[in-house]
């Protein structure tokens, strides 16, 4: 049974990556009931729900965004059973389970795409799989996000086929209607199973304009808010017809109707364009509770996007993040004033918070060598990656155990975790607590609900006074050594850094009445 309760409508969700979770078995590889087992930890967090990131049957090609079978459990993650008992402990504990659907695209392992492959022609309509131009080449000049052609050849088709992804990750035609039979009947299978909502990979890739005609080149202004590194040539493009057609938003319509009215759902915006515009077309009444773009964690939370987050977004359907699997994580530092400053910013913004493994304590992005990364993207642009795989360094559970506990075997990924500060972390008076303080005042003082009177910012400081069920607040926030503060002094509710003129990360919090 899930909790009873209904959703709060701005929910604080904890996202789990469950290969880099807690290892039972001694693969190195984290699984499911490793999650199970650490779950008495995030309940203890405060939080409302986990996000667990995909479960499913894939060859891992691309962390297991490509899915070769939707309704299974990947074998080194565990069984079904495991994840029935992961939902079971999850709800006594009072929290709600988000999956997520991976409905772009499939793993070229997935029987559609190999019965293609193999000349099934009803098959291939649920892929795009098109005739070349009479010279051989591609049909249009459309990219996959990774910067690589985003059309393969294939010869066994005499065709090339398109992907958004990497090319062992064909998408999918949506507006098939046997694709969207087999998505509505695998969201309702999960439903089943216990799972309380959904967590939509890049959901504005979901269909193309049917012309599939070329896409223009990027002006300045739309190539300087494209998603993704600059040093890609998927951003010299303008992804007009590749993605995000008139009929792109209203998409999420069916989402709502395949999960149902009590469902929490949030969408992936992998679009740097318009990309606070295009969560609110998301999230409208009747689609999605909420969508969340790139713009927090890769500005690291600048001033300026927040305070255009602010003034752009109904931020009770923004979902504002900073660390996730595919985004290096924020603590750049690696101090504990950072990790407790942006732990305040998220805490007090309103809307839905997303926190990710390991930012309880703090973690830094691990530096890794190339021979020890297994993330294409990561590979393709090293040494300028774009640091997916170091989010993913699997949990250090223990500072004093053998691979900190994670793993009895030897960890998929290298921890080179730092002891000291870990455990410093985990004690009383750690960042663990600051986390667990300030998710707890977020619920008490209504801040997740909270209206914005007020958003002021400079180059290296922000200013929000906040609206609540418990009255006003006011919020600073420095994020340099040049940034004039306020006093910080005993009358802050709560701080990461009374500083000084010469300290960055200084942030305090007022209650005013």
């Amino acid at each position: 049974m899930a909790p009873e309760r209904p959703w709060p409508k701005a929910p604080t969700v904890y996202q789990i990556y469950p290969r880099s979770f807690r290892d039972t078995t001694g693969s190195g590889v984290g699984d499911l009931n490793g999650v199970t087992e650490q779950l008495d930890h995030v309940a203890s967090l405060g939080v409302d729900a986990i996000w667990l990131a995909p479960h499913y049957v894939s060859p891992w090609a691309d962390g297991g965004y490509d899915v070769a079978d939707h309704r299974a459990v990947e074998p080194r993650l565990g069984t079904l059973a495991d994840f029935d008992r992961l939902v079971a402990r999850a709800h006594e504990l009072g929290l709600r389970v988000i999956v997520d659907q991976v409905l772009n695209h499939t793993s070229c392992e997935h029987p559609w795409f190999v019965a293609a492959l193999d000349g099934d022609d009803a098959m291939a309509e649920r892929y795009l799989f098109l005739d070349p131009k009479p010279d051989g080449t591609p049909p249009n000049n459309w990219l996959s996000f990774f910067g690589t052609p985003g059309w393969t050849w294939s010869h066994r088709r005499r065709q090339y086929f398109f992907h958004q992804f990497l090319a062992c990750q064909p998408s999918l035609d949506l507006r098939h209607p046997q694709v969207q039979e087999a998505h509505r009947d695998q969201i309702r299978y999960w439903r089943d199973r216990g799972v309380d909502g959904f967590r939509f990979d890049a959901v504005t890739s979901y269909l193309w304009d049917e012309s599939l005609a070329d896409n223009p080149p990027a002006t300045p202004e739309v190539k300087a808010r494209v998603q993704g590194p600059d040093f890609s040539p998927y951003t010299w493009q303008d992804h007009v017809h590749d993605m995000l057609p008139g009929d792109g938003a209203d998409y999420a319509q069916k989402l709502r109707d395949w999960a149902g009215e009590d469902a929490w759902l949030l969408g992936e915006i992998g679009t740097g364009n318009k990309s606070f515009e295009i969560c609110m077309s998301f999230s409208a009444p009747g689609r999605l509770d909420a969508a969340y773009s790139t713009d927090l964690p890769e500005s690291h939370g600048a001033p300026a996007v927040v305070a255009r987050a602010v003034d752009q977004t109904d931020l009770q359907r923004f979902a504002h993040w900073m660390s996730c699997h595919d985004q290096p994580r924020h603590n750049r530092s690696g101090t504990p004033e950072e990790a407790r400053f942006f732990a305040l910013l998220m805490a007090v913004l309103p809307g839905p918070w997303i926190l990710y493994q390991g930012e309880e304590w703090g973690l830094p992005q691990p530096e890794l060598l190339k021979e020890e990364i297994t993330d294409p993207y990561d590979l393709l642009y090293w040494p300028n990656h774009p640091g997916r795989e170091g989010p993913r360094v699997p949990m250090p559970w223990d500072p004093d155990a053998g691979n900190f506990g994670f793993t009895d075997g030897t960890p998929w990924l290298p921890m080179r975790w730092q002891p000291g500060p870990l455990r410093q972390a985990q004690q009383e008076d750690g960042v663990a607590a600051t986390y667990r303080r300030l998710i707890a005042l977020r619920r008490e003082m209504g801040w997740a609900a909270a209206a914005m009177e007020k958003c002021d910012h400079g180059e290296d400081w922000l200013e929000l006074c906040l609206l609540g069920e418990q009255g006003r607040f006011r919020a600073w926030f420095g994020y340099g050594p040049e940034a004039d503060a306020p006093a910080i002094d005993d009358d802050a509710l709560c701080f990461a850094l009374k500083g000084n003129g010469d300290a960055e990360w200084r942030a305090a919090v007022w209650k005013l009445d």
